[in-house]
């Protein structure tokens, strides 16, 4: 196993019971996969912190910031849905959380009866932009490796991505 990997990470130890166990063939995928899931968690959890003081989620920040994005600051629900890449019904929910916090509306189409949109208001507008300029700083300014070792990631986690057909 290569020596850039601590004795005392439970991660190493675990590809280590993987290989002594016979499973040596597949134990960097499941060192891989392992680490993706770690490093989820703990980047979850900074996200989340910075979030709170606004009272958003991950996933409630992703829509307001896509509705911000987005030319009229509206989108039918499903589109919202596939841009985000989460069923409609995660979507839902976080309308039905952002509604309540006044910070998204839903609207009829202006030209199709059967469509319902969802639209930022000027509450979720200032508050996606103050929560922007927090993760910005906080987060997404240091994710703890350098940029070339960020583009490194994201060139890797795209072959995951593309492997199983996510792009």
């Amino acid at each position: 196993m290569p020596s850039d990997f601590p004795d005392d990470d439970p991660i190493a130890e675990a590809r280590r019971n993987w290989e002594a166990a016979g499973w040596g063939d597949v134990a960097v995928g499941m060192q891989a996969v392992t680490s993706v899931m770690r490093v989820h968690q703990i980047l979850l959890a900074r996200v989340e912190s910075v979030l709170k003081p606004w009272g958003l989620s991950f996933s409630r920040f992703e829509l307001l910031r896509l509705l911000a994005f987005s030319r009229r600051g509206a989108l039918p629900i499903t589109k919202a849905s596939d841009r985000l890449q989460v069923h409609v019904t995660s979507v839902t929910h976080a309308i039905r959380r952002l509604e309540e916090a006044g910070m998204v509306r839903r609207v009829p189409h202006p030209t199709d009866r059967r469509t319902t949109l969802v639209e930022i208001t000027d509450s979720g507008r200032a508050t996606v932009e103050e929560a922007t300029l927090a993760l910005n700083s906080d987060v997404f300014g240091d994710v703890g490796m350098t940029e070339s070792q960020a583009n490194s990631l994201v060139k890797s986690i795209n072959a995951v991505r593309k492997h199983s057909g996510d792009i």
